[in-house]
């Protein structure tokens, strides 16, 4: 599980054997989890789930994705080689 960023207690990850799905991370911070799309094309992120999160902690969550979109898509290109 190669984690991208750990910010404000949030950890951003990805797991190793989703390189055939599309950009995407995950995050966790305590018992809140969530997993957001990336479309690197329209320069903007897509909810999967989330689960025990508040409207503020996805405010949060979804800031930390946009201030480190290129990071985050860097990552994961880098890791799976593309």
């Amino acid at each position: 599980m190669p984690t991208v960023l750990f910010i404000l207690g949030w950890r951003i990850y990805f797991y190793s054997n989703e390189g055939s799905e599309p950009i995407h991370v995950h995050g966790e911070k305590g018992n809140m989890e969530c997993k957001y799309w990336i479309l690197v094309e329209e320069m903007d992120i897509r909810e999967e789930f989330t689960f025990n999160m508040s409207p503020k902690d996805k405010r949060d969550v979804r800031k930390i994705i946009f201030n480190n979109f290129d990071t985050i898509v860097d990552a994961w290109n880098n890791f799976f080689k593309k």
